[in-house]
């Protein structure tokens, strides 16, 4: 029992220095000698436990946005909804580390442009459900939108977008993903 929780333990410790790794450095820049380091392990322990930097990355942005039921609100709510919960994701304790990872890792790396692809594709796509008109294409439109402004927030750190608290973001970007969701299209 003793064994597992140890290996528990280290699994934990080579994922928890790869987020902050990846999140520093990008997919590329990122090694697994620095990611053991930064767990104080033996490299060959991250090979053992996730087979490689790949297999590694692929668990460290192993991403569930957890998106609420989004069908079951007022249609006039969704957009502020979605908001809120989309900057709780990368504003709570902790919240934005794996998307941060996957976010600047996208930009550099083919393997986690199709992550994030996917995570969006199929997740904001449900979320929205069989009820809005052309669902990707919303998703795609309502993705663009939080991934930028995420972006820019987030990674660029761009001082106005910095600076702004959440409920004035809300205010601005509610508005512009209820019409990405609910507006007729033209």
């Amino acid at each position: 029992m003793a064994f597992t929780a140890r290996s528990e333990e280290t699994r934990a410790a080579i994922l928890a220095a790869a987020r902050r790794r990846f999140a520093a450095d990008g997919y590329e820049r990122a090694t697994v000698r620095a990611i053991a380091a930064d767990a104080e392990i033996d490299p060959s322990m991250v090979i053992r436990y996730y087979g490689s930097k790949e297999g590694l990355f692929a668990a460290a942005v192993d991403v569930d946005l957890r998106l609420p039921d989004l069908a079951a609100l007022p249609p006039d709510r969704v957009g502020e909804v979605f908001v809120r919960h989309f900057l709780g994701l990368w504003e709570g304790p902790g919240a934005g580390e794996v998307l941060t990872v996957l976010l600047r890792s996208a930009v550099t790396n083919e393997s986690a442009a199709e992550r994030m692809r996917t995570i969006f594709a199929t997740q904001v796509a449900t979320a929205l459900g069989p009820t809005v008109e052309d669902g990707p294409t919303r998703a795609a439109l309502v993705a663009g939108q939080v991934l930028g402004v995420a972006l820019c927030r987030y990674i660029l750190r761009l001082p106005p977008m910095a600076a702004l608290d959440a409920e004035t973001l809300v205010a601005y970007l509610a508005p512009t993903v209820q019409r990405y969701i609910g507006a007729p299209l033209a």
